[in-house]
């Protein structure tokens, strides 16, 4: 088993790290950028664009195939990124499926777990606070297989219900579906508890790491699901890049989702002889560059230190709340008790979209919209909100900016 690296003993220098992306350099509209949407997309440190760079002028080959040098170091390099990967996450190498991101990863569960076990009269049960890639395919499934899906409402405040969740495990239930953190409201919801919950009544669980895995310490293990997915965009790595963890009995059991090359042992006309696991989910010439980004990032995060990721964000979330309280007729949506830097609002009179389009004309960006949510949104009955994002390589000084621009386009449209 994989250990989690240990966090640093001291604190970084934030502002020394901020430097290390060189997209915050730029100016937008004639104004230093303050770039509040990491929850849509991670910004990247130079040592992971030099290690896409420099796989692509020195090591191009395809992986698992040439024995040639090229393709060694190749196949070496990608198959070091698992392990880090896994040691990230604190599991097993063997037990993590290279993919696309978190949408492949939950579809390959939909797919290869779900629909040949699934059948009438089966449950699924998916929290109100998902993104739609945790919600549609199990919605695909259930329409191919007679299930139907049962919603786990949440509280005012953001927050899930728990005993309302509890009662909803009943025994028709077979696969639930959770965000550890939601991409809307931050709320970090107690997956340990819930996972155990559900493993009692027998309850496979499915856990979408992708907001929390780029901002706090996770230990897939200490968690207890049946799979755990991320995306490693949001974690300061490239595009196209992320994983699936699995129980290896369920890997082992579980039928390919796409064929192809590299999945496969043998291939006659008679049939075919599968590879094990992982690689018998990973059809194809994957992201071999965006994969070796990948594992820079998380050396990136590493030593930095998830616990100091975290305290950092926390301490900026905090004045970013302090600084919104103070704006008329602005409502925060989402207050549970454990969030993360996630912040969604609106200000009363001002559609999202305005407000968007206006401080970006001050340099700003924050997303305005659904959010990949809607039966989210739907709950609080707006048809969208501004959301503003933030991470470690953020700035006390930038809320200070944001706040100003959010005042000066509140009047605008006033």
């Amino acid at each position: 088993m994989n250990l989690p690296a240990a966090t640093p003993a001291i604190s970084p220098d934030w502002d020394k790290i901020r430097a290390d992306f060189p997209l915050l350099e730029r100016q937008v509209n004639g104004k230093p950028l303050v770039y509040f949407d990491s929850a849509n997309t991670g910004q990247k440190p130079a040592s992971v664009i030099e290690a896409v760079d420099g796989f692509y002028r020195r090591h191009n080959a395809n992986v698992s195939r040439a024995v040639h040098t090229l393709g060694s170091e190749a196949t070496e390099a990608y198959e070091e990124s698992r392990r880090k990967l896994a040691r990230f996450l604190n599991v097993g190498a063997d037990e993590l499926v290279l993919c696309s991101g978190t949408t492949f990863a939950i579809n390959l569960v939909a797919y290869s777990w779900a629909l040949p076990k699934l059948e009438a009269g089966d449950t699924i049960l998916v929290s109100r606070m998902e993104h739609h890639a945790n919600i549609v395919p199990w919605q695909l499934v259930a329409q191919r297989t007679g299930a139907t899906i049962k919603v786990a409402e949440i509280r005012e405040d953001g927050t899930l219900d728990l005993d309302a969740l509890y009662r909803a495990m009943t025994p028709d239930v077979k696969l639930l579906a959770v965000a550890h953190v939601s991409n809307v409201l931050g709320t970090v919801n107690p997956v340990r508890e819930i996972c155990r919950e559900a493993r009692r009544r027998g309850i496979v669980s499915v856990v979408d790491g992708s907001q929390a895995a780029p901002h706090r310490k996770v230990d897939v293990q200490s968690i207890g699901c049946d799979f755990y997915a991320i995306t490693g965009h949001k974690m300061c790595g490239p595009t196209g890049t992320g994983a699936l963890w699995a129980k290896k009995e369920h890997l082992q059991a579980m039928p390919p989702f796409i064929g192809g090359g590299e999945m496969i042992k043998e291939v006659s006309f008679d049939g075919t002889v599968f590879n094990d696991p992982p690689h018998k989910f990973e059809a194809g010439t994957p992201n071999i560059a965006g994969f070796i980004g990948l594992g820079a990032a998380v050396d990136y995060l590493e030593t930095l230190g998830m616990a100091h990721v975290e305290a950092r964000e926390t301490e900026l979330l905090a004045h970013l709340t302090e600084e919104l309280d103070k704006v008329e007729g602005l409502r925060i949506f989402g207050h549970a008790p454990e969030k993360a830097a996630v912040v969604s609002f609106l200000v009363e009179g001002a559609h999202a979209h305005d407000l968007a389009t206006l401080l970006d004309l001050e340099g700003v960006a924050v997303r305005s919209g659904q959010h990949c949510a809607h039966p989210l949104l739907q709950f609080y009955g707006v048809a969208a909100t501004l959301r503003a994002s933030l991470a470690f390589y953020n700035t006390h000084e930038e809320i200070e900016r944001f706040a100003a621009a959010l005042q000066k386009a509140r009047k605008l449209l006033a």
